[in-house]
């Protein structure tokens, strides 16, 4: 699907039920720091899932986004003391699986690139025959991370809406209660965005989409 890709998805804190959450990960965040394991496997366990449909959305291997989700975990656990809770601890969480995808899409990109058979490759040309053609994988890579990259570059207002419809897969009911803002101010914001996307990735990747893939 056109957009299984992604960015900065920025919580809205205004409920108390969200305040409540905020302040429960802030009590586990703080109890971490001082050495306490447990609450942050709470913390792994609370969020992992959703980590884990995030990230499958950027990476297209299982496996790979299995390892994606652990290395993020592991990398919020050493940066712990990082975290000021200025955002929500799922927001600091989502911005550190976001940019573990797209450097694991660049390296396999790179990797595709750089793959040659030789003759003395030989012992590693059974593996290889089941591949897909290096400039195909690299390809896709390449594709993936040029969307992500558009899509950081939208205004907030039109990056966090496409977010929410797209990536979380809210309704526009739903997005229009978290922004606080009219459906059809969401729509619009949708479209603008999709719009926005698509005519810049058409132009590095012509014949990527339809003539109307903005319109959906």
């Amino acid at each position: 699907m056109f957009f299984d890709f992604f960015e900065n998805m920025l919580l809205v804190m205004g409920s108390p039920v969200q305040k409540v959450e905020a302040d429960n990960d802030q009590l586990l965040v703080d109890r971490a720091r001082l050495g306490d394991r447990h609450s942050f496997d709470l913390l792994v366990l609370k969020y992992q899932s959703r980590l884990l449909s995030l990230i499958s959305r950027l990476v297209s291997s299982q496996s790979d986004a299995l390892d994606v989700l652990q290395d993020t975990f592991v990398k919020a656990y050493r940066s712990l003391n990082t975290f000021r809770g200025e955002s929500a601890f799922y927001t600091w969480l989502y911005r550190i699986a976001v940019n573990n995808a797209k450097n694991h899409l660049a390296t396999r990109a790179k990797e595709s690139r750089d793959i040659s058979v030789d003759d003395e490759g030989s012992s590693e040309l059974s593996v290889l025959q089941d591949l897909a053609a290096p400039e195909e994988e690299a390809g896709a890579e390449e594709l993936q991370l040029a969307i992500l990259h558009s899509i950081e570059r939208l205004p907030e207002d039109l990056k966090q809406a496409l977010t929410f419809r797209e990536l979380e897969g809210m309704s526009y009911d739903e997005i229009a209660l978290a922004m606080h803002c009219p459906i059809g101010t969401v729509r619009s914001r949708i479209f603008r965005a999709r719009d926005h996307v698509v005519q810049e990735i058409s132009q590095k990747f012509p014949g990527t989409f339809s003539s109307s893939s903005s319109q959906k």
